[in-house]
């Protein structure tokens, strides 16, 4: 009997032993959770994401020991209420090394997880799809095994470390091309591609000639500026375009060439992560005095010519397309037959043929409406419709139809820009588009200029005169931040926001490149491809639109290359914010100060200067060593 009490007792407390432990458990879950899964990412974020995490190892080099701590969950909100506690965020998960190269909004894995329904002949799954808020990694993109600060420009033109873009298969696979090559530790690019396999240089040279260009320099005594490369390979192209006073944007997608972009920025060269497809590109029309495809695969008569028209939305007036390709000369009946259809079009569109010689021929768009105006009626492809805006861009799907131009563009018979370098500081004409005076333009364009005198002289203990190459301007208004580093060995990413005035156009019209983008979502580029961020009232527009500046701190930390710096100016209660997160991310404070430095209306800004601090996951040690 006592045998029998003492058995249901010794059950009694192993079951409450179990029921403990369940608690126990359940508890711990939900705390796991409270530290990693902010407020804004919810459960979702942790069934995405949780597998992918990895606490940092003890090989973070230069930093402190990592201490979890529950993080600041009003993301959003930079001013703190009266006794609310100011909390430090310790740190952050570390990403999974497989997703050391993760586009968030280019994810392969991300279309598949939610089942997207896209049309793989219209290019959709190359197009951006975003993940929601509740589906987003909120961890620290790792850089790959033995990541080294990447070699600098202009060496880097022709060679990078083989373990920062540890992929070799473009080497074999255009070996017979020299778009790269492999040597011990460096990947070198010997300049060539896929249609000029002796070098970008003699190519380049050759399309000046066919256009006879003085001294067959392509940029015609500064009147060709920028230039529009659509599957651009590893941008050799664009790279050798440099050394003549012009910029290209160099257009590829996320495809079975996969990382020729990321080489592209690599080298720093101008690049972006694109495809037509569906969407309008982010540029606003009239941006380029010349396109080019040198066997870029596109298809350009699909869709009554929709991508053939989307480029010519994006050609001033004026304006070239090189196109080297079979079609161009081949004489089997599949290629003669795509050329008669292709000549036929760009006829229809009032394209002229410029020059045509061996396997390259180039097109030239009108300068005026007059031959618009003149086609018969219900000629196709259509003219837009008057309500159409040519430069709305951002989610807009393209239009299979012709923009003609503004009543200022017809009068002058072109776009009326000064020749580069010129037009850098000129004020361009469309600038009444927006209302602004020249004196506007003239004064935001010194303004810039003293500010990133002073921008300088806080960094100058920290850089040298190659430390930066691959500069992005998250907010860029009329480009006046891009304008002052002319004489830096340096080229700017102008970033204007979607919702805002389009001055991208200005931009352009400087000489200069950029995209629309809106910093809620993450942008089309690489991990570590920009050496400096400038941010001026990013975070104070983001909370504005109710976006997670969290969020926006771990994508600026994924763009940034370790050792890269971040320029913030924006109000005090913004980079307290950003103070907070300094450990977590492994960032350090470099320099601070207030507005006043620049004596400007804008005196309530305070400048605060971050660098990036260089670390690897003791896996990636392990795997380096």
């Amino acid at each position: 009997m006592t045998r029998g009490r003492s058995d249901l007792s010794q059950k009694k407390r192993i079951i409450t032993s179990l029921c403990v432990l369940g608690i126990f458990l359940g508890f711990l879950y939900v705390y796991h959770g409270s530290i990693f899964g902010s407020q804004s990412h919810g459960a979702s974020a942790l069934e995405y994401g949780s597998r992918s995490w990895r606490k940092l190892g003890s090989s973070y080099l230069g930093g402190d020991e990592d201490n979890d701590s529950k993080q600041d969950e009003s993301s959003t909100k930079y001013g703190q209420e009266d006794g609310e506690e100011d909390v430090i965020m310790k740190s952050f998960p570390v990403c999974d090394d497989r997703h050391s190269e993760l586009i968030p909004c280019l994810d392969r894995n991300l279309i598949y997880q939610m089942r997207l329904k896209l049309d793989l002949s219209l290019m959709e799954h190359y197009e951006r799809h975003c993940p929601a808020p509740e589906r987003r990694y909120n961890c620290l993109i790792p850089p790959p095994p033995g990541y080294k600060v990447p070699i600098k420009w202009p060496q880097s033109r022709d060679e990078v470390w083989k373990v920062n873009i540890p992929h070799t298969h473009l080497a074999q696979e255009k070996s017979d091309q020299n778009w790269m090559v492999v040597k011990g530790e460096k990947i070198v690019f010997p300049g060539g591609g896929t249609h000029f396999h002796y070098g970008a240089d003699k190519y380049i040279a050759s399309i000046a000639n066919m256009l006879n260009f003085s001294k067959n320099n392509l940029n015609n005594e500064g009147r060709l500026r920028t230039v529009f490369d659509v599957g651009c390979g590893v941008a050799s192209f664009g790279a050798y375009l440099l050394s003549s006073d012009i910029i290209a944007m160099s257009l590829a997608p996320n495809d079975v060439h996969q990382n020729q972009i990321q080489f592209a920025l690599e080298r720093g060269i101008p690049a972006y992560l694109g495809v037509l497809g569906t969407k309008r590109l982010p540029y606003p029309s009239r941006s380029f005095e010349l396109a080019h495809c040198s066997r870029c695969r596109i298809d350009w008569l699909q869709r009554d010519g929709i991508l053939l028209l989307e480029l010519d939305r994006l050609l001033r007036p004026g304006g070239y397309f090189a196109y080297s390709s079979p079609e161009a000369y081949a004489q089997d009946e599949e290629d003669l037959k795509i050329w008669r259809e292709m000549s036929a079009l760009v006829e229809r569109m009032c394209w002229r043929i410029a020059a045509k010689k061996n396997q390259t021929v180039i097109w030239q768009k009108p300068l005026t409406n007059d031959c618009y105006m003149e086609r018969e009626p219900g000629t196709q492809p259509p003219l837009c419709r008057s309500d159409d805006d040519p430069d709305a861009v951002w989610g807009v799907p393209m239009e299979a139809c012709i923009s003609t131009y503004s009543d200022h563009d017809h009068r002058e018979k072109g776009s009326g820009l000064a020749p580069w370098p010129a037009r850098l500081t000129a004020p361009p004409p469309r600038l009444a588009d927006f209302g602004y005076s020249n004196e506007m333009f003239e004064k935001d364009t010194e303004l810039w200029r003293h500010r990133v005198e002073n921008y300088w002289n806080l960094l100058s203990p920290k850089i040298e005169s190659n430390t930066l190459r691959n500069v992005m301007d998250m907010k860029s208004n009329m480009g006046s931040f891009a304008a002052a580093l002319k004489d830096k060995d340096v080229w700017v990413m102008n970033v204007v926001p979607e919702d805002g005035p389009n001055t991208l156009k200005l931009i352009y019209d400087r000489g200069l490149i950029g995209s629309v983008h809106s910093w809620c979502e993450a942008y089309s580029t690489y991990p570590r491809t920009y050496d400096l961020l400038h941010a001026w009232t990013v975070f104070s527009d983001i909370e504005k639109k109710e976006c997670s500046a969290e969020d926006l701190l771990l994508e600026m930390d994924r763009i940034l290359r370790p050792t890269g710096f971040i320029i913030i100016r924006d109000k005090q209660s913004v980079v307290d914010f950003v103070k907070k997160y300094l450990t977590a991310l492994h960032w350090e404070a470099v320099a601070v100060a207030d507005s006043s430095m620049d004596s400007d209306q804008d005196g309530d800004d305070v400048v605060f200067i971050i660098q990036k601090k260089i670390w690897l996951t003791s896996e990636s040690l392990r795997d380096s060593e």
